[in-house]
């Protein structure tokens, strides 16, 4: 399961870097376009929200895998004796994985049925907004498996990090 967890994190990164440098890339062209030539290409809008979609939800997935990384307010958390600690965090695991599963798999799933079904194209680039959408069901299920990681890894009793 570390194996996954450390492969995940790294393609994870990658997708990361990739998606926020095209989109640095297309903003610096859509400016350059406008400024220089003084028309702006007509796909640099759209592609840009597209980018901030999945950098986004991508950016939200891979955080929720880093344990300390996330935004928490733990402070009444931390003044709970460790047993309970780990109850507690275990509890909020499996609500973050029950979330995933309802309102991103399947509530993103039949977002991405749906419009896939309708042939709905996004206007500029003429991609099918399904396509667009899947980031959703797919970091539920990235989410899901970090979930289940820090349940069975990282409040492991037999694990030194806690």
């Amino acid at each position: 399961m570390q194996t996954i967890y450390n492969t995940l994190n790294k393609i994870i990164e990658g997708l990361l870097v990739l998606i926020f440098s095209l989109l640095v890339l297309d903003v610096v062209w859509q400016v350059t376009s406008r400024y220089v030539v003084g028309q702006s290409s007509s796909f640099t809008e759209e592609f840009a929200r597209f980018s901030l979609i999945w950098l986004t939800v991508l950016g939200a997935a891979y955080i929720n895998g880093q344990k300390e990384g996330h935004l928490s307010m733990d402070f009444l958390l931390e003044k709970l004796p460790p047993k309970k600690q780990y109850k507690r965090h275990r509890v909020i695991q499996a609500v973050m994985a029950i979330f995933a599963l309802i309102v991103m798999v399947i509530g993103g799933g039949n977002l991405v049925y749906i419009t896939l079904k309708l042939g709905q194209l996004s206007p500029a680039l003429l991609i099918p907004l399904g396509y667009v959408y899947a980031i959703v069901p797919l970091c539920g299920l990235i989410i899901i498996f970090f979930s289940i990681y820090h349940i069975k890894i990282t409040f492991n009793p037999n694990n030194n990090e806690h």
